[in-house]
């Protein structure tokens, strides 16, 4: 996008009442958003939705002067753009009908090919839920996916973490501007997830991180991503707010389910009692449910001749194939394993093409 687009674009989405499915609706009509500025009155009114005080707003001229600091902002910090129609925008995100006419971006963030999940959750996250997270992550890892939070305190920020420490591509979507960091707290963070991910928002620099802006947030986070887990949630909270936006875009939702008095769990616990997550227990429920195996047998693994098993893999790989096909939870009852371990040693032996998932959480030698 040319400056000049970009400019008009900004003075655009700056006009009072102009959200963003009616800026699309009118950008739908006159191709541009210079267009629009440029047409008469008469014209605009014809819109379906359009009454005299957007067309009265639509003709203020001071929303120029309100692009052009702006459009300063971005140029004078390298920030980066996407319109949603554009090739680098977030991909699912364009197929939300409220999703945001234009986004910020900074760092090295690159949406190509890649698997996506969001991760949220508690501010207060206790060290089950902080464990959870690791072994997720880290037993993800093979597979490279992107990591994308809020960047907020709690689940979020410790998925970041554990996201970089795997060498992960991680994204926080934030409620505010460019041009500041919130919490204030995590800004030691930024550099780091900017060299390999980074982050995006659809406010100006002008905006600071209000209450509402982190609902409106949360809609990017649930509706850039193929899934959204929860990993530990009151009975209230935005993350539950981020799992009901991703329900209605149609998009998986995942919960981690906890002891019922637990505080930190009713959350996620009631999220599937009502039906509205599938149960997380293990990166292998994930890539399960998401077909991230089946996607890659195009593909496939191919048993080497020599494969070099850990001792506690060779333990599984022999019982398989003494019993042939078995489900996870008496895989790991038979061999001595907790659960948690025993789904990302499944996983990085599927990837070294020794064992195959099969329906219904079953598992054979190859």
């Amino acid at each position: 996008m040319s400056e000049q687009d970009l400019f008009y674009l900004l003075a655009l989405l700056r006009v009072e009442g102009v959200g963003d499915i009616m800026a699309k609706k009118l950008l739908a009509n006159f191709g541009s958003a210079e267009e629009i500025f440029k047409t008469k009155t008469n014209q605009i009114a014809a819109i379906d939705g359009v009454g005299s005080v957007l067309l009265k707003n639509i003709k203020d001229k001071s929303v120029f002067e309100k692009a052009n600091q702006e459009l300063q902002f971005i140029i004078k910090n390298n920030i980066k753009t996407s319109f949603f129609q554009d090739e680098n925008y977030p991909e699912r995100l364009k197929h939300c009908i409220d999703s945001p006419v234009l986004i910020f971006s900074s760092g090295n963030i690159n949406l190509k090919n890649r698997k996506i999940i969001s991760i949220v959750g508690t501010r207060q996250i206790t060290s089950y839920g902080t464990e959870f997270c690791k072994n997720l992550i880290e037993d993800l890892a093979p597979l490279d996916p992107i990591i994308v939070s809020g960047f907020a305190y709690g689940v979020d920020i410790v998925a970041h973490q554990f996201a970089m420490e795997n060498k992960l591509q991680t994204i926080g979507v934030l409620a505010h501007g460019l041009n500041q960091i919130y919490p204030k707290t995590h800004k030691k963070y930024m550099s780091k997830m900017e060299e390999n991910g980074g982050f995006i928002t659809e406010f100006w620099s002008s905006t600071n991180p209000d209450k509402e802006n982190f609902v409106r947030r949360n809609r990017i986070v649930a509706g850039m991503t193929e899934a959204t887990i929860v990993i530990e949630s009151a009975d209230r909270g935005g993350s539950l707010i981020t799992a009901n936006l991703a329900n209605d875009y149609n998009r998986d939702v995942f919960a981690v389910p906890g002891r019922v008095t637990d505080k930190y769990s009713q959350g996620c616990n009631q999220l599937i009692k009502i039906q509205k997550a599938n149960v997380l227990t293990s990166a292998a429920d994930l890539v399960y449910m998401l077909n991230w195996d089946i996607e890659n047998k195009s593909k496939p693994v191919q048993k080497q001749l020599f494969v070099d098993l850990e001792l506690e893999e060779q333990k599984i790989y022999d019982y398989l194939l003494k019993n042939g096909k078995e489900l996870l939870d008496i895989i790991a009852l038979q061999c001595e394993f907790p659960i948690y371990k025993i789904s990302g040693m499944l996983l990085n032996m599927e990837l070294k093409g020794v064992i195959r998932p099969l329906p219904g959480k079953l598992f054979e030698a190859i």
